[in-house]
């Protein structure tokens, strides 16, 4: 496991082997796996714990989790002996949402996600946001960091004026990261994995650009991951 390495794979499969043999492929340039909701729906804690065997890597458990600030506070719990490092909740949820999230799993870094990677300012305007995506980006960061969240999610082009509003020590996790010449897929607001670091990222997640590649082989997506980690030293 590579404990230095700011590339979070994404493991969006249904498939409880693929997950486990893209870990297996990936861990000696990767040490964080997201799990999102499409797997956990499915297999649940007993999936992440199957996955355990798969190699020495921590996970960021991707619920984004929006609810009034009792049941956001009771779904913490529910899922703290798990101890992902990351827990994603909406930042939109509120302050005292963030607060009761914080307040429930003090030894997990609550992550607020503020602005999704696949909103343009068009779609942010429409959903009924006052202001574009950055400038509500970096509100709901503020908000959220100043509620007991420890990092944050936002695209690439928030991450600097967002590091800038929240200060050094808060984990900024950067979605919406594709290498150069890289198919977009539903992501808008896209910077390449260098472009991500220097605006001010701790953490990148990238799923389909080395994922994509187990297609060909395991041998090419290990490949994938260690060149996208190569490209930011």
């Amino acid at each position: 496991m590579n404990k230095s390495s700011p590339i979070i794979l994404a493991l969006d499969t249904k498939d409880l082997d693929t997950a486990k043999s893209w870990i297996s492929a990936t861990n000696a340039a990767i040490s964080i796996y997201k799990v999102g909701l499409e797997f956990f729906l499915k297999f649940g804690a007993a999936g992440i714990a199957e996955l355990a065997s798969a190699g020495d890597f921590e996970i960021f458990l991707d619920l984004k989790l929006h609810d009034i600030p009792n049941t956001v506070a009771g779904a913490v719990s529910s899922v703290a002996h798990l101890k992902p490092r990351f827990l994603t909740v909406h930042a939109s949820g509120g302050s005292e949402m963030i607060s009761a999230a914080s307040t429930a799993a003090p030894a997990i870094s609550i992550t607020a996600v503020t602005i999704l990677t696949s909103l343009s300012d068009g779609d942010v305007a429409q959903i009924g946001f006052a202001k574009g995506a950055k400038e509500s980006a970096i509100n709901l960061a503020k908000i959220a960091t100043q509620n007991g969240a420890r990092s944050i999610v936002c695209s690439p082009f928030e991450a600097s004026d967002i590091r800038s509003a929240v200060g050094s020590t808060i984990e900024i996790i950067t979605p919406g990261v594709r290498p150069l010449g890289g198919d977009l897929g539903d992501q808008k607001r896209v910077m390449t994995p260098h472009e991500a670091i220097k605006a001010g990222a701790n953490f990148l997640v990238i799923g389909r650009p080395i994922s994509d590649l187990a297609k060909i082989s395991l041998s090419a997506m290990s490949d994938g991951a260690a060149e996208i980690l190569d490209s930011l030293n």
